[in-house]
């Protein structure tokens, strides 16, 4: 397990993090500059906290100063952004470089063994700079690997990689974790897809604060507040004028459209209601009344597999995604809008 306390003053604000970790991966997602990365450093030990504790499978890394373990000595492993490789060593030479203590046979055969599991074969004895950005990356991940550390840190692993190679090369990373890797992994990254593609729990930064943690559907499909909701791309945010709970459900007012929701809200005071465009529906007239309203198409903008909608009820503008195909369905028949109840959500204030 690791357990992260930590407190570090920054230019704009300052990082107070606070959380624990078991298994899987998790991902630190937010925009740029909100401490995910210096979160990593700091458990690697290239950055120091001001205060906190930093604690690996019982272990302590860092403690209020006191305690400031070694980077190498801290069993963690770290992929940077630009993979780090050493340019003027080879292949073979590159993975094996933290096997200080093994003997040349023994390193000898864990590196031809980490060259099969990453798929290198052939590679030994070639240079960085003669290969793809995927196989730079797969190095550096075997040169991690190669030292069996009990946490796997990942900064933002593909940001230098062409979007066209980038998802194949998710899937080749995260077999090559889930095969060969025991341990526990976090990675950096401010793309929301690539997040819910890799993750199994997120942790959710704004300004060098957690806003939201848990497991990844969950967050994703219901964010706690604003912020969060903004982060993760949530298009529709809508200000309650009027809200009235019962035992079963809720139902509020937004700029006169009635909504029913099928949940009840978990907080005092939630300020908003948030639904995400790709759960919208554009469906058949008909006698349910509830959620289902006329609508006027203000703008489309095409996509190859999906299209962006931005329509409007009353005085409230809502953002919908759909299948492309369905275009010509929703643009030439007289449909209503769906915000079904069971996909709202609330937001706090």
């Amino acid at each position: 397990m690791l357990k992260v306390s930590i407190r570090k003053t920054l230019n704009h604000f300052t990082l107070t993090s606070d959380f624990s970790i078991s298994n899987g991966i998790t991902g630190i997602i937010g925009p740029s500059g909100c401490g995910k990365s210096v979160t990593l450093q700091c458990i690697a030990g290239l950055q120091a906290p001001d205060d906190g504790e930093i604690i690996l499978n019982e272990q302590t890394l860092f403690h209020n100063q006191r305690i400031n373990m070694k980077t190498k000595d801290r069993n963690v492993g770290y992929v940077f952004q630009n993979y780090a490789l050493f340019p003027h060593l080879t292949v073979q030479q590159n993975i094996a470089y933290g096997l200080t203590s093994e003997s040349k046979s023994k390193k000898k055969e864990k590196v031809a063994s980490m060259l099969s599991k990453v798929q290198l074969e052939g590679y030994e004895h070639s240079y960085p700079s003669e290969l793809s950005g995927g196989q730079q990356q797969r190095v550096a991940l075997a040169r991690t690997l190669i030292t069996e550390p009990a946490l796997l840190l990942l900064d933002e692993p593909f940001s230098a990689l062409d979007h066209h190679v980038k998802h194949l090369l998710e899937q080749e990373l995260l077999a090559i974790i889930k095969q060969h890797y025991s341990g526990m992994v976090i990675l950096v990254t401010h793309d929301m897809e690539e997040a819910y593609r890799l993750c199994d729990h997120v942790l959710i930064y704004d300004q060098g604060t957690i806003v939201q943690a848990g497991e990844k559907k969950e967050v994703f499909k219901k964010p706690v507040n604003r912020t969060a909701a903004t982060i993760i791309g949530c298009k529709n945010m809508f200000l309650i004028d009027s809200l009235h709970v019962t035992d079963n459900e809720a139902t509020c007012t937004i700029k006169g459209m009635h909504l029913t929701l099928s949940e009840r809200p978990s907080h005092k005071e939630p300020g908003y209601i948030g639904i995400h465009a790709g759960e919208i529906q554009f469906v058949e007239k008909t006698s349910e009344t509830n959620n289902a309203f006329n609508y006027k198409i203000i703008d489309i903008v095409m996509g190859i597999d999906r299209t962006h909608l931005t329509v409007q009820v009353g005085d409230v503008i809502i953002k919908a995604t759909t299948s492309s195909s369905q275009i010509e369905r929703i643009t030439s028949r007289n449909l209503h809008i769906y915000l079904p109840p069971e996909q709202l959500f609330f937001l706090q204030k």
